[in-house]
């Protein structure tokens, strides 16, 4: 059976792989969590807000495939099954049923922020580790903070 090898020394790659790996999991999670808000929000605001959760979604599943995909290129089996997900997720619960687009956007804001705090933590983490990673890192930060930003003003 081949395996792959990385070029990373061993206290390296494991950093590096538990920094990807919770990254993935979180991503996961934020798509699952914008999804579920998407199907489930009310209010007067419904359209606009149901728009820009799939622009949610459309960014932490493109970002969650390079993770996963930079992991397996270092030789770690990257895990995004749903107990993995459930378990390690730093995202908290989402309301169950409808859901006001008010409180919609503050879930939103929310898990962003979690998200958010977790990823800048993974940029410092890798930028010796492997600087390839925590270029990854840095993207993913950046277009969150953006979405970030852009829920926290449907609230103000």
């Amino acid at each position: 059976m081949y395996v792959v090898k990385s070029p990373l020394p061993d206290t390296d790659l494991k950093t590096v792989s538990g920094a990807l790996q919770g990254a993935l999991v979180d991503l996961l999670d934020l798509s699952l969590v914008a999804k579920q808000i998407h199907w489930n929000i009310i209010g007067p605001r419904f359209r606009s807000i149901h728009l820009q959760l799939d622009e949610v979604v459309d960014t932490a599943r493109r970002h969650s495939d390079t993770v996963a995909e930079r992991a397996s290129a270092l030789g770690v089996p990257p895990d995004g099954r749903a107990a993995t997900v459930a378990e390690s997720s730093g995202i908290g619960s989402v309301p169950r049923g409808w859901v006001k687009d008010t409180d919609a956007v503050g879930t939103l804001v929310s898990a962003l922020g979690a998200v958010i705090t977790r990823m800048r933590e993974r940029v410092q983490t890798t930028a010796d580790a492997d600087p390839v990673s925590q270029d990854i890192f840095i993207t993913v930060t950046a277009e969150l903070e953006k979405h970030h930003w852009m829920f926290q003003a449907e609230n103000a």
